[in-house]
This record gives C-alpha cells, structure tokens and sequence, in this order.
C-alpha cells in the first residue's frame, strides 16, 4: 500500500468516545486466532472504555497519542490510529522480572497500546505512531527503557517492533477477558 499522511499528536479527552471505538475495532486483530468473541468483548467493556482513554489523555503517567488522516473526499478526518505509554514499573510479577533482569531497576515505559484501522494497516501509520511514540516516551521518562507486550502467536506485530529497535527479553502471561494468553516482553535498544 501507499504511504498516507498522517498527523500524530497527542489525544484530547474530548476524543476519547472515538478512539475507544476504534480500540474495540483493533484489538482483535492482535489477539489470537481462536479467541472467543465474547472473551475479547470482555476484555474491551472492561478495559477500553471512554472513561479509561479519558483518564489517560490527561493523566501525567501517561500518553496517549492519535493518529489522523487530513481531511480529504472520503475521508471523515477521524483516528486512524493511537498509542498509549504508561511510566512507572510495571502491575505484572513476570514482567517485573523480566525488566529488571534485562536492564536493571525503573522506571520504565511501556508501550501498553498501538492499533491502527484495518484500512491503514501496510501504509506507514504504525511506524510514524511508533517513532512519535518512542520521542513521547524519552519526554515522559528520560533514560527510561522502553518496552511492551504482544501475543506470542503474533508474528507479524513481532517483526513491526523489531525493525523498529525491540527485541524478545522474556515471557509473561496476559489476561484476556479471563482466558491467559502466551506474550513476549520485548524491550527497545536504547539506539531504537
């Protein structure tokens, strides 16, 4: 596909009714296949709501970046995309390990959340949320590491994170509207 502009910035409270449609619009496409539909349903009513992607486009432990495109024909100018960094060590025992063997003790930042519409996937948006993602996480925390979670089984967003500077450190199970699933912790070189 066509690289499509873009604008990265960081979210307004105000979006957040749109960007939580557009989380339980992606979030499937990063989990497993076979995940029961009503398991990842779950997930989303619990996890990214409104309120939560609210909260966060102010909180100061966190950001939350958008991705639109300009308007043009067609186009209703709306998020195309989003991330969502969180400072601060991280809620899970097996990542904790994790992060302090690969690098030491926090803070860190992870990269909790980055989807981007079906529509855009292949056109250059994930990668220019990506790059806005890691400068917002050197303002949020400086000389933090940077790391995140993804699904074991997804290879294809394995490869996006590592040609963009993340390799494997280690393992963790994560909870998917109560169903555990197999995740890699990768962990951005500090060149990433």
């Amino acid at each position: 596909m066509t690289a499509q502009p873009v604008v990265v910035r960081r979210a307004r409270a105000r979006e957040a009714a749109e960007i939580a449609w557009l989380a339980a619009l992606t979030f499937p496409l990063a989990c497993p296949p076979g995940t029961p539909v009503p398991t990842m349903a779950a997930h989303v009513a619990q996890h990214l709501t409104p309120g939560h992607f609210a909260r966060w486009s102010t909180s100061p432990e966190h950001v939350l970046l958008v991705a639109e495109s300009p308007t043009g024909a067609g186009d209703t100018g709306g998020p195309v995309g989003y991330a969502l960094l969180v400072r601060g060590e991280p809620s899970g025992t097996k990542e904790l390990a994790v992060l302090r063997a690969a690098v030491g003790p926090g803070p860190y930042v992870e990269l909790s959340k980055i989807y981007v519409h079906p529509d855009h996937l292949g056109t250059g948006t994930a990668g220019r949320i990506l790059s806005e993602a890691t400068d917002e996480a050197r303002r949020l925390a400086p000389g933090s590491p940077l790391w995140l979670g993804t699904n074991g089984e997804n290879a294809r967003a394995q490869a996006f994170y590592r040609r963009h500077g993340f390799d494997v450190v280690g393992r963790r199970t994560y909870d998917v509207g109560g169903v555990q699933h197999d995740d890699v912790v990768m962990l951005q070189s500090p060149a990433g």
